[in-house]
């Protein structure tokens, strides 16, 4: 194997954090800015166009957490197997987790194609912008493999501490998504005018593209995957490795657009105009928030590392740094947007209730961004203690317990502002909570290690 092995359990806690983090923020905003793009385009075609892929958000998130929990079991399965030197372990595990991601991307393919109709319906999507939403999905469901095969391959990168590798390949997709988006969607250079289809054909390709990269960086660089087929009980076992953090990760993740489909619905009862502001203003977030999820991308492997080495006063020391890191870059971002908004919601159009609405939304929810930070922090770090459900129950509180019913709440009292003030103190509650959690969490480990075995006569 070629990987240096447990690079992260010795050295400067906060350098370590940095070093990777820095990457991963070049690499998370282009995959955000992939988004921002497709949203832009879309939305020179016209509202309703805008509102169809404001629809699709919640679908595409859900299945995106899929990956996103494949990354997680995947990278905490791994780091963990690093930090204790079982490299060949560390191999076969890599490549199972490959073969899994094919095998559920089919299934989720086959799923998405037969039941678009009734899903979004239940969104509420009309019937002048379902069939709309359905020539995007189509093309994105077909695609799907392209997406979660290299999101798992990207698991087998942070695990090793390589996140340089992994942000390059992120900036890469996301320069041939901007090159193809309006050659595909307005038919620019010869290429046929495909409108909305064509952001997902681009979305397709681009995500091709780092699936080649993903499997070079995986293989040639890392020498982490063998070509020695698993036996039946290899694979049953290196799935019930993986799964055992990445199904619950993939569950805490799936939380957060199923429920924000639950708000979509919500909004959707102040009509399109309102849901396109609302798609609008949570992609000018995503950009908003690539640092939090930059942190949350390293955060897991280099919990995975320290306490497969027993060093539980790093993890602690990393939490610390992390959370204070969030309180106050929150703030810093708050304040950008409170003073930014009107002319970056004015970029998707002139629309005078659909900039409205994401004004308000840019001026309300962003005090929050600290504490939501320090949320998904924690998740990650509990996923890489190889603890997935203080995750789950954190995720499934912020959304179910707080989110959607202030959400609702706020709706019947204030209106679309309401809406947008539950989501605010849904994140302030959560914040807290998460963050109480985790050092508790952190004593019991460490106490539990110190703890003498009991020898019986």
């Amino acid at each position: 194997m070629k990987h240096s092995g447990a690079i992260l359990t010795a050295g400067p806690v906060s350098a370590h954090l940095v070093k990777l983090t820095v990457p991963m923020i070049w690499g998370i905003f282009a995959m955000m800015a992939f988004n921002f793009t497709d949203t832009w385009f879309v939305a020179q075609l016209g509202e309703r166009e805008l509102a169809a892929m404001s629809f699709t958000f919640p679908v595409v998130m859900l299945l995106i957490s899929l990956g996103i929990g494949m990354m997680a079991g995947t990278s905490s399965v791994l780091a963990r197997a690093i930090g204790a030197g079982q490299t060949e372990r560390v191999q076969r595990l890599a490549t199972d987790a490959l073969l899994l991601a094919l095998i559920l991307s089919a299934v989720c393919t086959a799923v998405g194609l037969l039941t678009m109709d009734p899903l979004f319906a239940a969104l509420g999507a009309n019937e002048q912008v379902r069939p709309l939403v359905k020539e995007y999905m189509s093309v994105w469901y077909a695609g799907f493999a392209f997406i979660l095969v290299p999101m798992t391959g990207f698991g087998v990168l942070r695990a090793t501490g390589d996140s340089a590798i992994q942000g390059k390949i992120l900036i890469m997709a996301s320069v041939l998504n901007l090159i193809l988006d309006p050659l595909l969607i307005f038919g620019l250079a010869g290429f046929p005018r495909m409108e909305l289809e064509g952001a997902a054909v681009a979305t397709v390709l681009a995500r091709g593209a780092s699936l080649a990269a993903g499997f070079w960086a995986v293989h040639f660089k890392h020498g982490l995957l063998t070509f020695t087929p698993p036996t039946l009980n290899e694979f049953r076992a290196s799935c019930a490795s993986l799964l055992h953090v990445g199904l619950p990760a993939a569950g805490t993740n799936m939380i957060v657009p199923a429920a924000t489909g639950g708000v979509v619905a919500i909004v959707a009862t102040f009509g399109p105009d309102a849901v396109a502001g609302f798609g609008a203003a949570t992609r000018v977030e995503q950009l908003t928030m690539v640092v939090f999820f930059a942190m949350s991308a390293v955060i897991g492997p280099f919990v995975g590392q320290n306490l497969g080495a027993g060093h539980h006063d790093r993890v602690s020391d990393a939490l610390r740094v992390s959370a204070l890191f969030c309180a106050g870059f929150g703030l810093l971002v708050a304040a950008a947007l409170a003073s930014a908004a009107e002319p970056v919601i004015g970029l998707f159009g002139d629309n005078e209730t659909v900039n409205a609405v994401g004004r308000t939304y840019l001026w309300t929810v962003p005090i929050s961004y600290g504490a939501y930070g320090v949320v998904v922090v924690v998740i990650a770090a509990f996923n890489g203690m190889g603890q997935p459900m203080p995750a789950v129950a954190i995720s499934v509180t912020r959304m179910g317990i707080l989110y959607l019913p202030l959400a609702w709440l706020g709706a019947q009292l204030a209106g679309i502002p309401g809406v947008f003030l539950g989501a605010s103190a849904a994140n302030l509650l959560a914040g807290a909570l998460a963050y109480g959690w985790f050092v508790r969490a952190t004593r019991s480990v460490r106490v539990a290690s110190d703890t003498p075995p009991v020898t019986r006569p």
